[in-house]
């Protein structure tokens, strides 16, 4: 039975990875598959299965460490209102935006605080927030490309490019609380707290 059990683990884990669009994730799934079918291959006696899966474990091995290494280059660019190549970034995600922003419809006038964040010279996130009297950024827009959803972004905009939002007045950012559980988790990730605001729950951060 627990063989089986283990080899259905396998093929559940390795299915899931094809199903990924993050190389990071597809690389740990992988892994993770190929470490329960080496156990069934223990279990049942199987070499070949062993070996396959532990060749396919090196390589994972082997692009992880790679992964882990590669020194990408982040930057940070503001944008005005109304910019053609935004409206096109909107227009083309904007049903993945909607599943992770429902409320969020158009950039506005008084969204005085908006950037994108470049991955290797590419558009990973847009970042639209309003900036509140006493120095609170309320963010309608924090969106990051599906492929780069590895906390990276995230980590770059709230701790390297924390001065920058300083600079801007930015004393507290506050997000409306997700629908999105993916969303959420990374919220909590990145030290945000849920709290309550003008009488409704809201995901926090002081950067003071």
């Amino acid at each position: 039975m627990i063989p089986q059990l283990l080899g259905y683990l396998a093929s559940v884990l390795l299915a899931i990875s094809l199903m990924v669009n993050n190389d990071l994730k597809f690389r740990w799934l992988n892994i993770l598959g190929c470490v329960a079918f080496i156990g069934y291959g223990i279990l049942i006696n199987a070499l070949p299965v062993i070996l396959t899966n532990s060749l396919l474990f090196l390589i994972n091995g082997f692009y992880l460490l790679k992964i882990y290494r590669t020194n990408e280059h982040f930057d940070l660019l503001e944008f005005e209102q109304g910019g053609t190549l935004i409206k096109k970034f909107l227009s083309f995600y904007q049903d993945d935006i909607k599943a992770y922003f429902p409320q969020f419809d158009e950039i506005r006038e008084c969204d005085n605080i908006r950037f994108v964040v470049t991955r290797d010279l590419v558009i990973a996130n847009l970042f639209v927030a309003s900036l509140q009297p006493g120095g609170l950024a309320e963010v309608h827009l924090n969106y990051t490309v599906a492929k780069y959803r590895d906390y990276k972004v995230g980590k770059f905009i709230f701790e390297k490019e924390k001065k920058f939002l300083v600079s801007k007045g930015v004393k507290q950012l506050v997000y409306s609380k997700p629908v999105n559980n993916k969303h959420q988790r990374f919220l909590t990730v990145m030290g945000f707290k849920e709290e309550t605001w003008n009488g409704k729950k809201v995901y926090l951060k002081n950067l003071d």
